[in-house]
């Protein structure tokens, strides 16, 4: 490459819909990560960590043609032998692969896993909707008994209520079971073609394809149609009906607000039984008056416009995100490959949106205290023995911050400063050479010399 082509050439960005997360941005996921983990232990499940690429045919079996995940969203690519790849859009189906594959049908059942991590959908960005995005999964395999359900609604409203997500909104309903599903679809397509031409193209597919999935359009010229739709619960078997009637049962003696919405049928293929979905209710905002008083009613059309299309922005901006969801889904093992069906139920919690909330209250990680000491080395007989004396600190559990870097005592001072690190311990040949540190209290400036084999004791014994 020549100078000129050098000078030209750009720094590249990270990709549209992808994030770096730096220093207490990364923080912030890794203690949610590890309050939400803490939440899942405490009621018996364990981690696992599925791959982040998998076989297509694991996320392509699942699903039917017309879904979003398989029609635009799943990024795919093909191997140089041919093998066809995709990076992972959602946790379950590998979850469940991955209970197949290693033979779990012969552990204690039911076996419940959480999960963590990156999941990639070629979507369009938009607030809390990224193409890299974080969740938060649990499942629970090898039990069909209603209490699984209530138990992994309530796991997420608890650990979105530990993280301060105290005012939410549990919608939950039930799509029933095979008996009930093939005489609803009929109804419910019956009842679209009526109106097939007031519909919007996608929906105009989707009565072929996939008409559960009418319910889960968000154009505007299909929500009256949406609103007067058969409802699945009016149609659910005997089996189903008990089952659903549990679970509100269960949610009920929990204390658990929710509401049953009659259109929620979440986007992917292998749902069955209860499904929901928990947004955030905002706080209360004065209401605003749009009552126009003498001077606005000369603005101009363009003026009047403008603000209204302010207003939608703001509505949109400000409107509830669901931020999590899940459901049963008994039929998904017998799509990957079981020779019978296993009952399962499980859930995401999107953490990207989580963070968005005016309301969360992050912990800090575990791993990431904040530091008290400031450590300054100063010559190169005292540099030999640094990491020995930060190795000291880190065995008794002492975060320290350093710049063994810099040579300067002015310029190591000035870091410790601008940090506001409590106390400083200025390490130097004469200190290196009698085995001592001399520790400096940086509000007072008053300073200690220390014996190294006492430091440990005496850096948790001062406040």
């Amino acid at each position: 490459m020549t100078k000129k082509e050098s000078e030209k050439k750009e720094i590249p960005t990270a990709l549209k819909g992808m994030r770096d997360l730096i220093g207490d941005e990364s923080h912030k996921y890794q203690g949610f990560f590890e309050k939400a983990a803490e939440v899942a232990i405490y009621y018996g499940f364990q981690p696992i960590d599925v791959p982040i690429m998998e076989r297509e045919e694991v996320f392509l079996s699942t699903q039917s043609e017309d879904t979003d995940l398989v029609g635009k969203e799943m990024y795919s690519l093909k191997t140089k032998s041919g093998e066809k790849l995709a990076l992972r859009p959602e946790g379950t189906a590998p979850v469940m692969r991955a209970y197949l594959e290693h033979g779990m049908q012969s552990h204690p059942q039911p076996v419940k896993f959480y999960y963590y991590g990156s999941f990639f959908r070629h979507d369009n960005p938009q607030r809390g909707r990224y193409r890299e995005f974080k969740q938060f999964g649990i499942e629970m395999i090898g039990s069909s008994k209603s209490i699984s359900d209530a138990m992994v609604i309530y796991l997420n409203a608890t650990i979105l209520k530990e993280v301060g997500l105290t005012n939410i909104m549990i919608d939950v309903n039930s799509i029933g079971d095979k008996e009930s599903r093939a005489p609803y679809l009929r109804e419910l397509t019956a009842y679209y073609r009526k109106h097939i031409n007031h519909l919007c193209a996608n929906c105009k597919q989707r009565i072929k394809t996939n008409p559960l999935r009418l319910l889960d359009c968000k154009s505007p010229e299909c929500q009256p149609f949406k609103e007067k739709a058969p409802q699945s619960i009016a149609h659910l078997s005997p089996a189903a009906k008990q089952h659903f009637k549990e679970v509100l049962e269960f949610l009920d003696a929990l204390k658990l607000t929710y509401r049953i919405n009659t259109n929620l049928v979440r986007g992917l293929d292998y749902y069955t039984h209860t499904v929901f979905e928990i947004t955030e209710i905002p706080d209360d905002r004065p209401a605003e008056i749009f009552a126009e008083n003498a001077t606005q009613l000369e603005a101009t059309d363009k003026e009047k416009d403008d603000k209204k299309k302010k207003h939608e922005r703001e509505d949109a901006e400000n409107a509830p995100m669901s931020i999590a969801g899940g459901g049963r889904y008994d039929y998904l093992a017998k799509r990957l490959g079981s020779k019978k069906d296993i009952p399962a139920v499980g859930s995401s919690i999107g953490v990207d949106r989580v963070l968005l909330s005016p309301n969360y209250k992050g912990s800090a990680p575990r791993i990431v205290k904040k530091p008290k000491i400031y450590f300054i080395q100063l010559g190169f007989e005292a540099k030999l023995k640094s990491l020995e004396i930060i190795e000291v600190l880190r065995n008794a559990r002492i975060p320290v911050v350093h710049a063994l870097n810099k040579d300067s005592l002015g310029a190591q001072l000035g870091i410790a400063e601008r940090m506001q690190v409590p106390y400083a311990l200025i390490f130097g040949q004469k200190e290196a050479l009698e085995g001592t540190v001399i520790v400096r209290n940086m509000l007072t400036r008053s300073q200690e010399t220390i014996k190294i084999a006492k430091l440990a004791d005496y850096i948790k014994a001062i406040k």
